[in-house]
């Protein structure tokens, strides 16, 4: 088991019990945290966009062309937006760092 650290909307910094395979909308969701997923992770709504910490990007893999798409939905978006439907994590990732950002 690792770790991640979410920031939420007070700007309260928050570190995170992480579970192999789970994805980190998952993560976050299980300590309580709203971060939408509407869609339960099917890359189909974008309700669960985070901005990860910029020197984290690089070890994530790209984002696929489905999530590209979703992310064009999101209004307010940022060169570290991501789904976090979309990111499984590994212990590669232990420790990784994402912002929630509110809902539109």
């Amino acid at each position: 088991m690792g770790v991640i650290r979410v920031t939420d909307l007070d700007g309260k910094n928050h570190e995170l019990d992480a579970v192999e395979g789970w994805r980190i909308m998952e993560i976050i969701r299980e300590h309580g945290f709203e971060v939408g997923g509407l869609c339960g992770g099917a890359c189909a709504c974008a309700t669960c966009h985070v901005e990860v910490c910029a020197n984290w990007v690089p070890k994530l893999h790209p984002a696929r062309d489905d999530e590209e798409a979703m992310l064009d939905e999101v209004p307010v978006l940022t060169p570290t937006s991501r789904l976090s439907c979309q990111i499984i994590y590994t212990p590669e990732l232990d420790g990784l760092s994402v912002k929630l950002v509110p809902q539109a």
